[in-house]
């Protein structure tokens, strides 16, 4: 009974509501989890539709199945689902619902954010769709590279669907980055050090790690190449000084480490699924670790073996082509790492263990085509062919596709309590395994045959006719494959039989709560002690039900879980983490009303929505934190640590050190295309040079000092007490930013050329509106700290939204100053007071 009536206590807490409050309210990070990976499988269904049509396009010569207009979008669509709308939101759902539950915490560091993640990944896709319902879907394929994509050459708003539906998905995935990052890092089991990692939790930390770094560069891309489009600023106009190969690179910075963003959470599922399906513990955990870290570092070095037939220097050439080449050998590590586990084991061949075969056979084949396409002589001569279609596909669908049909038939029990029917599953994997090679093998020599492309038709007599019709029919038995999937799975869902707690025998924590799974995960936390911590007997699964773990009782209606030292595991502090809301769904909301306002061309409407999402994240941070100091609590099993208001290293704070890396990953991006068109970009220098007021710099110098001066006086004094004093100081400092912000914004006016006639004067500007921005964020964060004060959120013991408001002002004046400087460098010789 004890049990039972912890479960109704926890429960209470925990608990969703139900009927339409609870879709629109939910915060937890199984109901998220679901919903991505669901709304995922759907776009992909649809991705899979459009490529049905430009199969049934490219099965005969001369097709008149589709006209040209409609092709580009087609297939434009298709790139573009699979890649932003499938790939990566299914991985974010399967780390949202797996991570807490494999790391042994109840949720994840950031409840809110996630749904606020969801949902603008849901409204983002939403103006995908309704474009092509409408008939003006992208159509300059997923790349967009300009000049096809600029406004000369797509006139219409089909590009502009492109820029800010796929911008407003890539908001969800910072917001997931973030949120996997710091979780993997703070919210763990009490006892599991980084060494006692689940493999999964590794793969998904380098990997949310990479996209934090990994997709400013693509925002940045899209918002310059909008505002070309929308102001006619000329980012990449050579006739004004701007260079077409600035938006490769950018798109590229973002684009190759995409590449192994999809592939380690696939491969991470393998190395969680395999051991288990041939009965031995993971060989080479260590190598495996260090091969992961490897492989997401050197991906950020190999965006220009995209660029190969750009005409970029030969010594380039040689550097990329070889760091291409040695990037596949920690792939080869992880490789054999693996076989080496399953000839130490027993494999039984089950279907998961099936698709992991399957993915053994396809990703050999796109990793070995792979290096093939590395040496800059054979890229040159199957460069925009149908040979990198099929490499691509090779990567992504055996590298991406296979092990997420293993890790789904593996977490089926996991996520419904039902098992699939192993007939109809087998059935589905040799359709699909025989229908993607009969797709995609043939379609390399297709390409080595000279068959470009993203073209509509052709001729007859290339000798192209059987390969292309041979790679049709091999797309409809590989589509009948995913469909009978589709149909397994719903099946089990429906009728399926009821699986036991632990069917596969696996010793990681995810099994060792009930299924399905409750909305607080685990009734008590364990302490882990190793990297199996689960007994075959599930003793400790039972002793966690009963309460004997850490916060094995309910207190005063808080949702709470442990966090602990990044490194070693130990306990360091209470999370307690937020409820129910309907914050996530409303700001998503109002920030799609400022990506629509932009599309459709109501430009007076996007500052106001901004000023709402402004307003709405006040109230957000309004409702946490607390107005009493609540000291050390006890966790049970003897201990007892602060909550996480009160904690040095909150979750909040390295929210914000993330946050900022993304921020300061876009800022450099911008540098670098300055410095990129400074380089190589017509007409460098250009005539006129900025020759703002010198005076107005000196007060931004002078401004920011006085800022960063009071604010440190401000931190000192809440440190000891002091709260007037502290208040006083921060009201110091929010006038000199506010002051420095002026003078910023006369920088501007008075002394920079016009943004539409010159790159020059377009990126300058850019760079005082960056500052400017962040200058009007840090100032709402000062009045907000101010705010909090008053309220008596923020006591010697409570400093950690100070501490995080120091954060951003540091990251705000050094903006400021940075972007000044890079103005002021070119025509330094030239200034006037």
């Amino acid at each position: 009974m004890s049990a039972l009536k912890l479960h109704g206590e926890l429960d209470a807490i925990w608990g969703v509501p139900r009927g339409w409050r609870g879709v629109l309210t939910s915060v937890n990070h199984s109901d998220l989890g679901i919903r991505f990976m669901v709304a995922a499988g759907i776009y992909f269904c649809i991705g899979g539709l459009l490529a049905m049509l430009i199969r049934a396009q490219l099965a005969t010569p001369r097709s008149a199945f589709v006209g040209p207009e409609i092709y580009n979008q087609i297939f434009t669509m298709h790139g573009s689902l699979m890649m932003f709308m499938f790939a990566i939101p299914f991985f974010e759902g399967l780390a949202m619902y797996m991570l807490p539950k494999l790391l042994g915490s109840r949720d994840l560091a950031f409840p809110r954010l996630s749904a606020f993640g969801w949902w603008c990944y849901l409204f983002g896709g939403f103006i995908l769709l309704v474009a092509m319902g409408l008939g003006v879907a992208p159509d300059g394929g997923w790349f967009m590279y300009t000049p096809l994509a600029s406004k000369t050459y797509t006139p219409g708003i089909n590009a502009d669907v492109w820029l800010l539906g796929i911008t407003f998905v890539e908001v969800s995935a910072v917001c997931a980055s973030i949120e996997i990052t710091v979780s993997v890092l703070k919210l763990r089991a009490p006892g599991m050090s980084l060494g006692k990692m689940p493999i999964f939790a590794w793969y998904i930390l380098v990997t949310a790690l990479m996209m934090v770094v990994g997709f400013p560069p693509l925002i940045l891309a899209s918002t310059l190449l909008e505002i070309e489009r929308a102001f006619g600023w000329p980012f990449f106009d050579p006739q004004r000084g701007g260079n077409p190969l600035l938006w490769q690179h950018l798109f590229w910075l973002f684009g190759h480490p995409e590449v192994y963003i999809i592939f380690l959470p696939a491969a991470g599922v393998v190395s969680t699924v395999l051991p288990v399906m041939v009965r031995h513990p993971l060989l080479g955990y260590g190598w495996i670790v260090g091969s992961i870290l490897v492989l997401g570092f050197f991906s950020f070095g190999l965006w220009v073996h995209h660029m190969f037939a750009t005409g970029i220097p030969h010594l380039a050439l040689a550097l990329f082509s070889v760091a291409s080449a040695l990037v596949a050998v920690p792939s080869v590590v992880q490789l054999f790492a693996w076989l080496a586990t399953m000839w130490a084991g027993r494999p039984q061949m089950r279907l998961p263990m099936l698709y992991i075969a399957g993915f053994f056979f396809t990703f050999l084949l796109g990793g070995l085509t792979g290096v093939m396409l590395a040496m800059v002589p054979f890229n040159w001569q199957v460069h925009d062919t149908a040979f990198v279609t099929a490499h691509l596909h090779y990567v992504l669908v055996g590298g991406f596709v296979f092990p997420m049909l293993a890790g789904l038939y593996y977490w089926l029990p996991r996520l419904a309590a039902r098992r699939s029917h192993p007939l109809l599953g087998q059935l589905a994997f040799w359709l699909i395994f025989v229908g993607f090679n009969a797709t995609f093998l043939v379609m390399h020599l297709t390409g080595l045959l000279g068959m470009p492309r993203r073209v509509s038709t052709y001729e007859s007599g290339l000798g192209w006719e059987w390969l292309n019709l041979f790679s049709s029919i091999g797309s409809f038995v590989m589509t009948f494959g995913f469909a009978t999937v589709v149909i397994d799975v719903g099946l089990a869902i429906a009728f399926g039989r009821r699986s036991s707690r632990n069917p596969w025998r696996a010793s990681t924590l995810e099994w060792a709560m009930p299924i399905p799974a409750p909305s607080y995960n685990f009734a008590s936390l364990p302490h882990v002690e190793s990297r199996e911590p689960l007994d075959r007997h599930h003793r400790l699964a039972r002793s966690l039900a009963q309460g004997e773990g850490y916060l094995g009782r309910g207190r005063c209606g808080l949702r709470e879980t442990t966090g602990v030292d990044m490194i070693s595991g130990e306990v360091t502090e209470v999370v307690i983490l937020p409820g129910n809301s309907g914050l996530p769904i409303v700001t998503a909301l109002t920030l799609g009303v400022f990506f629509l306002s932009l599309l459709l061309g109501v430009y007076w409407l996007a500052p106001a929505a901004l000023l709402a999402v402004t307003a709405l994240a006040w109230r957000w941070a309004s409702a946490l934190g607390a107005q009493a100091d609540l000291g050390a609590l006890p966790i049970g099993l003897g201990q007892a640590v602060p909550p996480h208001h009160e904690a040095k290293d909150a979750p909040g704070w390295w929210g914000s050190i993330f946050a900022l890396i993304t921020d300061a990953t876009f800022f450099a991006s911008l540098l670098f295309g300055y410095a990129f068109l400074a380089t190589v970009g017509p007409g460098w220098p250009p005539p006129q040079l900025a020759q703002p007021s010198l005076a107005a710099t000196v007060v931004v110098f002078l401004a920011a000092l006085a800022a960063f001066l009071a604010e440190r006086s401000a931190l000192t004094a809440a440190q000891n007490g002091r709260l007037q004093d502290a208040t006083r100081a921060y009201a110091g400092a929010f006038g000199a930013l506010l002051f420095g912000l002026l003078a910023l914004l006369a920088f501007g006016w008075l002394g920079l050329p016009s943004p539409r006639d010159h790159a020059y004067g377009a990126v300058t500007w850019m760079l005082v509106g960056y500052g400017s921005v962040h200058g009007f964020v840090a100032l709402v964060m000062l009045a907000f700290v101010m705010r909090r004060i008053g309220t008596g959120h923020v006591s010697p013991a409570r400093l950690l939204e100070p501490r995080i408001v120091r954060l951003w002002l540091h990251y705000t004046l050094f903006a400021m100053l940075l972007g000044l400087v890079a103005i002021a460098i070119p025509g330094a010789a030239s200034w006037r007071w």
